[in-house]
């Protein structure tokens, strides 16, 4: 089996908003099928940098595994290539500058050779929508991670802003542009959450509306798993 045997979330018809469970959600890997993708892949140093959305918070949700999607990652890529290792600095709150102030020495201390980044969220409500700035310091991290010579993943949020939260839409849409520049100026491998079709799903926020469920963790770990498979012979190798 290979990547493009499986469809990705942006491909796929639009998903009705009720909650799937388990292995019924037709976005989910088995661990089986999880390891037979990642099998193609060099990456034998994974580490994920950021805010809560790498520390990856979030409510438990009824049929599903309560595992974060970078945990769950880890677990397939150490299933795929024993003796993986693994390392997660993501902070709750943490903002851009945070990041490089607080998880780069671990980074590097780590010598990854894949690194997922993920935040700018909060830079983007505390700095009141200013996404010059945001974009630049996103891309000065990125230059930072690459010095470590590994391969960089990042993904767009998802279009998921509503209630209260809707307002901060327009703000996040420039901001999930500005996540594709960054990731096309550092070669980035790239997943799309922006228009997946399970973030209409009831189940893909927790109750703060911000961050995933646990269900919508496990589509996230599915489509990295994904990409990650797609860009195996596009990567640099694993050490």
């Amino acid at each position: 089996m290979s990547a493009n045997d499986i469809h990705t979330g942006d491909t796929l018809a639009p998903d009705s908003p009720r909650t799937h469970i388990g292995l019924d959600d037709p976005y989910l890997l088995s661990d089986a099928t999880a390891r037979e993708l990642l099998a193609v892949t060099p990456w034998r140093r994974f580490a994920v940098i950021g805010d809560s959305t790498a520390a990856a918070t979030g409510d438990p949700s009824p049929g599903y595994e309560t595992i974060s999607w970078a945990d769950r990652l880890a677990r397939w890529f150490l299933a795929a290539h024993p003796g993986t290792d693994y390392l997660n600095t993501g902070r709750m709150g943490a903002t851009i500058p945070e990041v490089r102030a607080g998880q780069l020495a671990a980074l590097h201390d780590f010598h990854p050779d894949l690194v997922h980044i993920t935040c700018g969220g909060n830079d983007l409500i505390r700095r009141d929508g200013d996404l010059i700035a945001v974009e630049k310091d996103l891309d000065a991290l990125c230059d930072s991670v690459a010095a470590t010579g590994a391969r960089l993943s990042m993904f767009t949020l998802a279009d998921a802003f509503t209630g209260p939260l809707r307002p901060l839409r327009p703000r996040f849409a420039g901001f999930a542009d500005s996540v594709r520049r960054v990731a096309a100026r550092h070669d980035a491998i790239l997943t799309e959450f922006w228009a997946h079709p399970a973030r209409l799903r009831e189940d893909w926020l927790s109750a703060d509306h911000i961050h995933l469920t646990m269900a919508g963790q496990a589509v996230v770990a599915a489509e990295l798993a994904k990409s990650f498979a797609r860009h195996a012979d596009s990567g640099h190798g694993g050490q």
